[in-house]
This record gives structure tokens, C-alpha cells and sequence, in this order.
């Protein structure tokens, strides 16, 4: 252990002194922002509505079926039915469903009295694109349900439709902000991680950890402690800044920050760990550079920092599953849009220190003490 630590102290005493590093490091992710990728475009598709149905008649029953249709040709939204409407606002609440389609008690008997019967979407306005086109399909949808059938012989109360927003307006430079702290905490891991380890080997200063008696595990452990400890600084700025600029409410509340802190040290590990097993075997100082592009695309614009996943082709959403920028995206969503807890943001760090470990440990096996 006092081997490792060590190696991390050597890390941080380079770090402090590239000044320019942190800069770029902190200047770089707000540039990237403004590029627009393949990942905007596409119809949002596949979201998940929770369906309480306080009613069971015959009109409510309609409005199901219309659900159902909509489900099965455009595909827009799927039906998750619920019978508690606490539980259907908890999921909602913690992102397991995007929207909640209420049929209240009276609304079969509204419909046939022709008494302004009313259904209600409770919507998680957090992501403007998933709320608009929620939004949308619910309102054709309740247009279906108003055309009278030709058969009909007696035009019944024609239902309308009131969208409930669960939380404020969310601008655009707020749905960003996660994005761009993960984003930052990735250039970090780059340049102060990647990067140097690579011209290390190239300058020839990396043998000299190969003639001492320091073990793979600790050496691989200690340029990770070190690269984690490195990225948190510009995630810590960027999260405190961009709260500020974006106008996050609240921003500094105390467990909110202690939740924050933990996502960002978690999400540094996981993609300094990432970053070793890649370059571990690496030692051609240009390869880096002409890869970190590649991969910069290839994980930031498929984890929806700029865009609904739900809106992707496949192939590109079996990429945001793998993607460790995913679940660090919706965990800081979680925590800076909604201000939920950690039953919001559990299976996101769950998957990362799980990734963290299987990056690691293969990073270690792959590692060689020769030149």
C-alpha cells in the first residue's frame, strides 16, 4: 500500500504543476457541447407510461385499447398498468416510467352525461423531448377517442386531456449540465490519465517502476487513485459552476452535494479504470490521440447527454447500455433536475463500481513487467 501511494503522490506533484491542463480540461467539455452529432434527429420512441385506471368502464376501457394501439403500431409509448397511483409517481419520480396516464373514478360516468370528462398525464418534464412528445401522442390519442363511431347514435361527452408537470421548466442549458460535468470528468481522465501514462512509457520513465519490487495490482491501483483523484477536481468545478449558470434550484443543499460528490468520484474511477485497460498495453504515443476522438463520440453523444436514448436506432442503443457515460448522465439528471434520492440513482452506481472492478482487474492481468 505505501508502494501505491507512492505513485499517486508522484501523479499529483506532476499534476499541480500543468496548469494548462486544468484548463483545457475544464474549457474542452463546454466546447463539445455545441456540436451536434448523429445522436440528435430521430422520433422518440419506446417510452414507458404507467396506466392507473381508477374506472374500469366502458369508456375508460376505450382509452386502454387506443393505449394499446398506440403501443403496438407507432410504438411511441408503452403501457405499464398500475393499480396503486402512489407507486405509479414513485417509478415515475425515480425514471423507471416516463409518464403516468390517469383515468379517474368518474370518468365513464362524466362521458356518458356529456360532463366534461377529463383524463390526466402526469409527465416527468425533466427531459423536454420525452415530455413534448408524450404530450403530443396522449393528445391524438384523446382526438381518436372523441371521433364518434359510425355506428354511434348518440354523440357521447367528448374527454379532454390536462397534462400535470412534475416539476418546473427545465431550460435546455439544465438538461445539458450532466452531460458536460461527465464530459469533463472524461477529458481529465484523457489527458491526465491516458495521456501521460503513454508518454511516461515513451520517455522511458516508465521502467523505472519495472525495477522495483511494486506489484501489478498496487501499480495499476496507484495510477488509478491518482487519475480519480485528478478528475474529481474538474467535476467538482464544473458541477458547482454549471449549477450556478444553468440555475439549478438549490444547488448546494448538503445531501444533495454529498450525493453528487459520490457520483463523481465513482463515475472518475470508473472511467480512469476504463482508460488503463485500454492503454495498458499501449505504447505508440500518437495511437492515443487518434483514438480518444473515436471514443469521445463513441460514448458521449450515445449515453442521451444531448438527446433521448428512446429516439436512437438499436445498434446505437446496445451501445448506451454498455456505456458507463449512461448511467453517470442519469444518475447527475437524477440528482440536479429532480433532486431525488438514492433510490433514484442506486442501479446507476451499482453499474459503474461493478464496471470499475471488471476494468481494473483485466487492466492488472493485462499489465506486463517487461518493455
Amino acid at each position: 500500500m505505501p508502494r501505491m501511494w507512492a505513485i499517486v503522490e508522484r501523479e499529483l506533484r506532476r499534476f499541480r504543476r500543468s496548469p494548462v491542463l486544468i484548463i483545457v480540461s475544464l474549457i474542452f467539455p463546454i466546447v463539445q457541447l455545441v456540436v451536434l452529432g448523429y445522436a440528435f434527429g430521430g422520433n422518440v420512441r419506446h417510452l414507458k407510461v404507467g396506466v392507473v385506471d381508477q374506472d374500469h368502464g366502458v369508456p375508460a376501457v376505450r382509452i386502454r385499447e387506443l393505449c394499446n394501439a398506440v403501443a403496438g403500431g407507432a410504438q411511441t409509448f408503452e403501457t405499464i398498468e398500475y393499480g396503486d397511483p402512489g407507486q405509479a409517481l414513485t417509478d415515475l419520480r425515480n425514471g423507471r416510467i416516463n409518464g403516468v396516464l390517469t383515468i379517474p373514478p368518474e370518468f365513464s360516468r362524466r362521458t356518458l352525461s356529456n360532463t366534461a370528462p377529463h383524463v390526466a398525464l402526469i409527465e416527468d418534464n425533466t427531459d423536454n423531448f420525452v415530455a413534448g412528445t408524450l404530450a403530443a401522442a396522449m393528445g391524438g390519442l384523446v382526438s381518436a377517442y372523441n371521433q364518434p363511431a359510425v355506428e354511434a347514435r348518440r354523440l357521447a361527452g367528448q374527454a379532454t386531456l390536462d397534462v400535470v408537470e412534475v416539476y418546473p421548466y427545465v431550460p435546455y442549458v439544465q438538461y445539458l449540465l450532466p452531460g458536460s460535468i461527465v464530459m469533463s470528468i472524461f477529458m481529465m481522465v484523457m489527458i491526465g490519465g491516458g495521456i501521460i501514462f503513454i508518454d511516461d512509457k515513451a520517455r522511458g520513465l516508465h521502467e523505472g517502476y519495472l525495477v522495483t519490487p511494486i506489484t501489478k495490482l498496487e501499480l495499476i491501483g496507484g495510477f488509478n487513485v491518482s487519475g480519480t483523484i485528478k478528475a474529481v477536481l474538474p467535476g467538482l468545478v464544473l458541477m458547482t459552476i454549471g449549477s450556478l449558470i444553468a440555475g439549478i434550484p438549490n444547488p448546494f443543499e448538503p445531501l444533495r452535494l454529498l450525493r453528487l460528490l459520490l457520483v463523481i468520484v465513482v463515475t472518475a474511477f470508473a472511467l480512469i479504470s476504463l482508460m488503463f485497460l485500454l492503454m495498458v498495453r499501449v505504447s505508440d504515443p500518437l495511437l492515443p490521440r487518434a483514438v480518444f476522438g473515436v471514443l469521445n463520440t463513441l460514448l458521449y453523444f450515445p449515453s442521451g447527454a444531448v438527446y433521448p436514448q428512446q429516439g436512437f436506432p438499436g445498434w446505437m442503443q446496445v451501445i448506451a447500455v454498455a456505456d458507463p457515460f449512461t448511467y453517470s448522465v442519469h444518475a447527475f439528471k437524477s440528482l440536479l433536475l429532480k433532486n431525488t434520492g438514492f433510490a433514484a440513482i442506486g442501479g446507476d452506481l451499482m453499474y459503474l463500481v461493478a464496471f470499475s472492478v471488471v476494468a481494473m482487474t483485466a487492466a492488472t492481468l493485462l499489465f506486463r513487467r517487461t518493455l
